[in-house]
């Protein structure tokens, strides 16, 4: 699978953000309706400018967004980066299912053909060839 290095730095911020249960925490508030920073504070024990550490990390992800109004910072959830990160995880689930489909079929493979159709000789053959007396 080929990954463009933008989306994987992408990826990396978000799952790095997500790895840490009070940042996810924040996201799911986050998502349900918006918060000020200080009221995101006010929920957790920890200081104010723990909260805002972690909100910060979240905003660089891309999975919350800050926006000033008044005197607050409000944060809003983005279920973008959110269903990006889903699909990210589909796409793995889906190589690892293939994998364990092919392991499947070669498990199930009553008597396996220890010789290739394609003709040519392979290494482990030759191996093989050697070992024997």
């Amino acid at each position: 699978m080929v990954v463009r290095q933008n989306s994987t730095d992408r990826a990396d911020r978000i799952f790095h953000a997500l790895a840490d249960a009070t940042r996810r925490e924040i996201v799911a508030l986050t998502l349900a309706g918006e918060h000020s920073v200080s009221d995101l504070a006010r929920r957790f024990p920890m200081s104010f400018a723990a909260v805002q550490k972690h909100v910060a990390v979240l905003e660089q992800a891309g999975l919350v967004t800050k926006e000033r109004q008044g005197r607050e910072q409000r944060v809003r959830g983005n279920a973008d980066s959110l269903r990006e990160a889903h699909r990210l995880l589909d796409q793995l689930a889906d190589v690892w299912r293939g994998r364990i489909d092919r392991i499947g079929t070669i498990l199930a493979d009553p008597d396996p053909d220890p010789h290739p159709r394609d003709g040519k000789e392979h290494s482990h053959d030759r191996d093989r060839r050697s070992e024997e007396p």
